[in-house]
């Protein structure tokens, strides 16, 4: 029985995409009769990334409680430094700050304080690279969005594998009276655009629960109230799994609308419980799987395009079942048993 690894790194007390990611593909290698195991690389503060990547490089993956590991994969940054002679990366993000994000970031410093970034993000670039081209046997993204990254700052070659959604017991109670927003609330999440949409004449007999917390939770609430959605609008707080897999079950679509988002497993989420989602062009990986018209809706990311995506679902009930059940097919063409063969056992074969 092999040995695996999945490796990645995990800022104290958050819990991302990415460890949902790591745990789910545990699970799987789990089922497919290897066994498995979660290595959290160190994680330091902001500012202390040359020491976060120096304890990864010396992350010790060669074995477990004495075991010898056969094959490791790594995910998220700087888990990808690991060295490993069977190594393969399934990237969902590199430090997007010195990345797609660095204008964001970057803007409101001082001169000064740009200057230094400017030198950390050079130097990041330069070990990202390093380490895509000489630790790995294979690179794969986890979506376009992603492999387009790769190709545009590190000019490394990579395949995309897109993640299945967690494996949980979805299932479709049918299409409520409600659009499911699940999310981070934080800016680039944009669930503030979704307020926006909410408050146009079009939608405005649209109702919304939104389930998740984060730094922007005050902002939001009090954006709500300034637009009047009191009563249409509920912040349902952080849900467990259960209670996420009940929403999903119940609405009558979901609305993911983030910036540039690397993958998001909402969207296949939402898929697996047969609902349509509703995202925007410039959302990343969202975009890449919803085909407007077909298993969602895509629209430009404005309040009034936003609002009539939302007001169609809410309005019609058979076009939202016929894009639900597409949007279930979609799901069912993503599978862990394909991940694993993938970036497991093709890898372990001699």
């Amino acid at each position: 029985m092999a040995l695996v690894a999945v490796v990645t790194s995990s800022p104290p007390s958050v819990e991302g995409g990415h460890m949902v990611i790591a745990r789910a593909l545990v699970e799987a290698v789990k089922t497919a009769g290897h066994d498995a195991q979660l290595v959290a690389t160190p994680s330091n503060p902001f500012g202390q990334q040359a020491s976060e990547y120096l304890a990864t490089w010396r992350t010790n993956v060669r074995e477990i409680s004495g075991r010898p590991v056969d094959h490791v994969v790594s995910l998220r940054y700087p888990s990808y430094a690991v060295r490993h002679p069977s190594h393969v990366c399934w990237l969902n993000h590199t430090m997007r700050e010195y990345y797609d994000l660095w204008d964001d970031f970057s803007g409101p410093l001082s001169p000064q304080g740009r200057l230094k970034e400017s030198v950390r993000r050079r130097l990041i670039h330069a070990a990202d690279t390093w380490c895509f081209q000489h630790h790995l046997k294979a690179l794969f993204a986890q979506s376009t969005t992603v492999q387009a990254r790769l190709t545009r700052w590190n000019a490394v070659t990579s395949q995309v594998l897109y993640p299945p959604a967690p494996q949980r017991s979805y299932r479709c109670d049918g299409y409520g009276d409600f659009i499911f927003v699940v999310s981070r609330l934080a800016p680039l999440k944009r669930i503030d655009l979704i307020l926006q949409a909410l408050a146009t004449p079009a939608a405005q007999g649209v109702r919304c629960v939104i389930a998740g917390e984060g730094e922007a939770e005050g902002v939001l609430r009090a954006g709500a109230a300034r637009l009047g959605l009191e009563g249409r609008v509920t912040f349902a707080g952080r849900v467990s799994d259960e209670q996420l897999v009940d929403y999903l079950a119940t609405c009558r679509a979901v609305c993911f609308v983030p910036k540039h988002e690397d993958y998001g497993f909402v969207t296949v989420e939402a898929f697996s419980a047969a609902k349509a989602v509703v995202t925007v062009t410039d959302s990343g990986g969202p975009a890449e799987l919803v085909v407007d018209g077909v298993n969602g809706r895509v629209t430009v990311p404005e309040p009034t395009a936003l609002g009539q995506a939302l007001a169609d679902l809410h309005n019609d009930l058979l076009l939202a079942k016929r894009l639900g059940a597409e949007a279930l097919a979609t799901a069912r063409r993503f599978t862990w048993t394909g991940v694993v063969d993938t970036l497991v056992t093709q890898h372990l074969r001699p």
